[in-house]
């Protein structure tokens, strides 16, 4: 993949995002090209992203809202956390669903 379809398949995930603030910045694009000369592959920032998501969206709802997450550094404590133990197969569909369901 050439870094430039790297960098928009990252971004569209990204602002795909239901707690995303909308806007991909030019320290977004900097982190999504360093990612891509990380090899890392966008299959893993997908399960980082949903996973994090999810964390944020299924918490107590007696807790105060969060605020819109504001970057792509954000993920980065989720992604190294995926990238030490991969989520299990098919667990992604679950956490798409998880994250449909909070958002209906």
């Amino acid at each position: 993949m050439t870094e430039h379809a790297y960098i928009s398949a990252v971004r569209e995930l990204y602002l795909q995002l239901p707690n995303a603030s909308g806007r991909f910045t030019r320290s977004d694009r900097q982190l999504a090209k360093d990612l891509h000369h990380r090899g890392i592959p966008i299959s893993t920032i997908r399960s980082a992203l949903l996973l994090a998501t999810v964390r944020r969206v299924c918490r107590n709802p007696a807790n105060p809202p969060l605020p819109p997450v504001r970057s792509l550094h954000y993920f980065l404590p989720v992604l190294d956390e995926v990238l030490l133990k991969p989520l299990p197969h098919g667990y992604c569909q679950y956490l798409e669903s998880k994250v449909a369901e909070q958002h209906q």
